[in-house]
């Protein structure tokens, strides 16, 4: 069996099982998916508060809205986007910012990192590169930070990026060029225009 088939067969058993509502199921796929779906959110809230809820939050989503997901394509990237939603949905509610653009607006300005503890990424760090490339990541705009973690932690194709975020695959693109052309300055410590 070919890896295609081995993954079409994976995602329609998710697809089958969530219309069914099957808790074993939904169980199995919080133990896979739970440290993907916080580490995703820490890095797009820029802070670990509210992440926990909106991590619950996201599961009792999957449950009630698993009859939408067709199992046509991978799950995460179905996943992220109920979480990215939920996020925007509380942040817009807090308006502490918007992850749909980086305007200069005073009304998008953003916030720092609410907590000051270190992320688990950091925590995590083994050497002080990394512990460079954590705290010049979550310098980033959140629209860039997004980009990047989406991209190269999370693994996903541009196309999926785009389904997740809900912009063209260009505007992704540019992106994630933006938010390395700004990680690249940061670490080097010049200023990025």
């Amino acid at each position: 069996m070919t890896l295609a088939e081995t993954l079409d067969t994976d995602t329609q058993q998710i697809a089958r099982g969530l219309r069914h509502r099957d808790l074993a199921l939904l169980n199995s796929l919080v133990l896979q998916y739970q440290y993907r779906l916080v580490r995703y959110l820490i890095y797009l809230l820029g802070s670990r508060d509210l992440v926990d809820d909106l991590v619950q939050e996201t599961w009792l989503r999957v449950l009630e809205r698993g009859r939408t997901y067709d199992g046509q394509s991978r799950f995460e990237p179905w996943l992220f986007t109920i979480a990215r939603n939920l996020a925007i949905d509380t942040l817009r509610k807090r308006r502490i910012v918007s992850l749909d653009t980086n305007d200069d607006d005073p009304e998008h300005a953003i916030a720092p990192p609410i907590s000051q503890t270190p992320s688990p990424f950091e925590q995590a760090a083994r050497t002080q590169d990394a512990h460079r490339l954590a705290q010049s990541l979550a310098t980033l705009e959140p629209i860039y930070r997004e980009a990047l973690v989406l991209r190269f932690q999370e693994d996903l194709s541009l196309q999926e990026m785009a389904n997740v975020v809900g912009a063209p695959v260009s505007t992704v693109s540019t992106r994630i060029y933006r938010g390395l052309a700004a990680l690249r300055a940061h670490m080097e410590g010049t200023p990025h225009a």
